[in-house]
């Protein structure tokens, strides 16, 4: 943690703070909330796979960190500056590449939206910990890897988060239907409580999904091959 006051103003951070902002939360999460699986090829493969999305983002400026944390809960999340973090049960409950691909779009559509800044804002101000200055820095790692955790995320910056991420996934040449079918399987299977507690996954946010493809179709299907996929995370299965 940073020693003496550095404070942040949330409303109108930098690029570049962003992405401090973002480091420094990942060394507060790696030291106690989550540990990280070291396999190298899944997560090579990972890495590979957000960094095509990345490309093909709204913001594609920011360096991405993709990460694989060992947790079998179905659960993955985003905090400022390009860090994405996808839980072993997450990877091993997709089907194929296009929906684990779906669901770290949608991830990288939280970064391009900066809802988790535009929330920690509220909390701040909420709180009253924010002074007109703006918000110490140390106080603004630790609401930012609670809110990340913790803190489900609203309809509109989920439906926000989904369009931003299927403009995404369809830019880098994956199949659309991943993004639904994933979803479907969440919200049949009642599997991923921790995905849907964080992440509340209701039919309208399939029936939007399933419009806004039919009103932009793309013929790109990359990403359905499931034997491929399972020999990519086959270390995990």
């Amino acid at each position: 943690m940073f020693q003496g006051a550095q404070i942040l103003q949330l409303s109108n951070i930098s690029d570049r703070q962003e992405v401090e902002l973002g480091k420094q939360m990942n060394d507060e999460l790696k030291n106690g909330e989550i540990r990280l699986y070291r396999n190298e090829a899944v997560n090579r493969y990972v890495q590979e796979i957000g960094q095509k999305l990345a490309a093909n983002s709204d913001r594609p400026n920011l360096p991405y960190t993709f990460q694989v944390v060992e947790d079998n809960s179905v659960n993955a999340f985003a905090t400022t500056g390009g860090f994405v973090y996808i839980n072993t049960g997450l990877l091993k409950t997709a089907d194929n590449e296009s929906e684990l691909a779906s669901v770290m779009a949608h991830e990288i559509g939280h970064i391009g939206g900066k809802h988790l800044v535009k929330q920690m804002r509220q909390r701040a101000l909420a709180s009253g910990v924010a002074t007109a200055a703006g918000l110490d820095r140390n106080q603004a790692v630790a609401i930012g890897v609670d809110l990340a955790l913790n803190r489900p995320r609203s309809r509109q910056d989920e439906f926000d988060a989904d369009k931003r991420g299927l403009r995404t996934l369809t830019r880098a040449g994956y199949a659309q239907s991943g993004m639904v079918s994933f979803m479907q399987k969440l919200l049949k299977s009642g599997s991923g409580p921790t995905f849907l507690s964080t992440h509340p996954a209701t039919s309208d946010r399939i029936t939007n999904l399933k419009r806004a493809i039919n009103a932009q179709p793309s013929s790109r299907r990359d990403g359905l091959d499931n034997a491929a996929y399972r020999a990519n995370i086959r270390p995990l299965v």
